[in-house]
């Protein structure tokens, strides 16, 4: 922050205050509302935004811009249409490793990021080491993946597929929480 209170005036005490609560990550309602609007529509114009929110133009930016900084938003994204982009089906594979060396969990977790199809890759407890989420085109697609990637990964012992039927529900909207408060 370039901001010094005797020169900045209640801007920049206003600047530090805001910085202070996203470091402890105490958002008001504010907060939550631009996280709102920009996980609904990215693309928002910071005049559309800040009348959305009730703040000023100047002070809807300057939240934004901590939020960023603060790491809470990690960047910006078009989401695109999987069945248009031509990877209408979605599979999940369960996979159970014939060991869970720091190894053998690095060496498996390096090769799956290389697999495009790969949307998610979970680390689990339970029955099974991880859970993936592909996006393929068909079953002569997954087929291939299967063949081709997954059965070739790192210490891979049984590999475990379930196609799913329908979306029930999406949501890119991460539900913020209240902040907790301070005892």
């Amino acid at each position: 922050m370039g901001c010094h209170p005797p020169e900045g005036g209640i801007f920049c005490l206003l600047e530090i205050f805001l910085w202070q609560n996203i470091a402890r990550m105490e958002l008001d309602r504010y907060d939550h509302a631009i996280l709102r609007h920009l996980q609904q529509d990215a693309r928002i114009t910071n005049a559309r935004l800040a009348g959305a929110v009730s703040l000023s133009e100047s002070a809807c930016l300057r939240r934004v811009k901590a939020l960023e900084e603060a790491g809470l938003i990690e960047g910006y994204t078009a989401l695109v249409n999987q069945h248009k982009a031509g990877y209408p089906v979605n599979v999940f594979v369960s996979i159970t490793l014939d060991r869970q060396s720091q190894s053998g969990l690095e060496a498996f977790e390096a090769a799956v990021r290389r697999i495009p199809q790969v949307m998610e890759c979970y680390l689990m407890t339970g029955e099974h080491d991880y859970l993936l989420r592909l996006v393929v085109a068909d079953l002569d697609d997954f087929e291939r993946i299967h063949s081709q990637h997954l059965t070739r990964l790192p210490s891979v012992v049984r590999v475990q597929s379930s196609f799913a039927m329908r979306t029930v529900t999406r949501s890119p909207v991460l539900p913020v929480r209240p902040a907790r408060s301070q005892v």
